[in-house]
């Protein structure tokens, strides 16, 4: 005997198939073992695995939870956002919006809007570091302009996008740096973009993030109170390339971006 789970992988904040972020996301009618979900994420080898389950608790539809191929984190944008899609558009859900609660990100909404789906996560102000951390200019291959930080993701600024897109990182230096995470930023590049970025987190297993909804939430707070407005454009300059739109919402970040599928299968466990 086995067990049967469902599986999608889409790709997300993608303007064509093969870019964006891709995620993979398994609906479950209960919990897997951590382990199993663990080995999931690590056997699939993308930036994150969703999986969700129905919420016992009440307080939302579901219960869902991001892993990478080596940890379990505590936000996950695209991957939010690709769960909705495979609710909303590929199951049949019926309600405009579907809920999720999570473990320490609270409850976090997608719903249908206005060009598509649109994602809800808190935002997340990060507060400017004294000076550049030792080791950072090293680390990226360019001084930065400042260094500001939240829950230990610095959000490093530079003045050209010309900059970020050329950056000679070196990961093993990044990775001996006392941050979970480094998220690098500039001013767009072009009239259709306000600002654009590149998220590097090899510490969780990622060396750099193609497409990442949670640090919006670190971006949209800098970058709207730096322009003087709070709906934004925003462009992530991995190799696959991302495309954002996002509106900042009090303490809330909506996000928005074209969610592309690319495969279905199941994955068969022995009971």
């Amino acid at each position: 005997m086995a067990s049967a789970i469902p599986l999608y992988q889409l790709d997300v904040f993608a303007p064509r198939l093969f870019a964006g972020n891709p995620a993979a996301v398994c609906p479950l009618p209960a919990w897997l073992p951590d382990a199993v979900m663990q080995q999931i994420a690590a056997e699939n080898n993308l930036a994150e695995t969703a999986f969700f389950a129905p919420d016992q608790t009440g307080e939302a539809d579901f219960l869902l939870r991001w892993f990478t191929p080596t940890v379990e984190v505590d936000l996950c944008g695209h991957a939010t956002l690709a769960s909705g899609h495979v609710l909303l558009e590929l199951l049949g859900w019926q309600a405009p919006r579907v809920r999720f609660r999570t473990r320490q990100a609270g409850v976090l909404q997608v719903e249908r809007g206005e060009g598509g789906l649109w994602l809800d996560l808190p935002a997340r102000p990060a507060m400017p570091l004294a000076g550049i951390p030792a080791g950072l200019p090293e680390a990226l291959g360019a001084q930065p302009v400042r260094v500001l930080e939240h829950s230990g993701i610095w959000l490093v600024v530079y003045d050209s996008a010309r900059t970020i897109e050329g950056l000679p990182v070196d990961f093993a230096a990044l990775r001996r740096l006392p941050a979970r995470a480094v998220c690098v930023t500039a001013p767009g590049r072009r009239n259709s973009e306000d600002f654009v970025s590149r998220f590097f987190a090899p510490s969780m297993g990622i060396d750099e993030d193609p497409a990442t909804g949670s640090a919006h939430c670190l971006l949209m707070p800098y970058w709207a109170q730096r322009i003087g407005r709070t709906q934004l454009a925003a462009a992530q300059l991995s190799k696959r390339g991302a495309v954002l739109s996002c509106r900042l919402e009090g303490d809330r970040v909506w996000m928005t971006g074209p969610v592309l599928p690319y495969m279905s299968g199941t994955i068969t466990l022995p009971d």
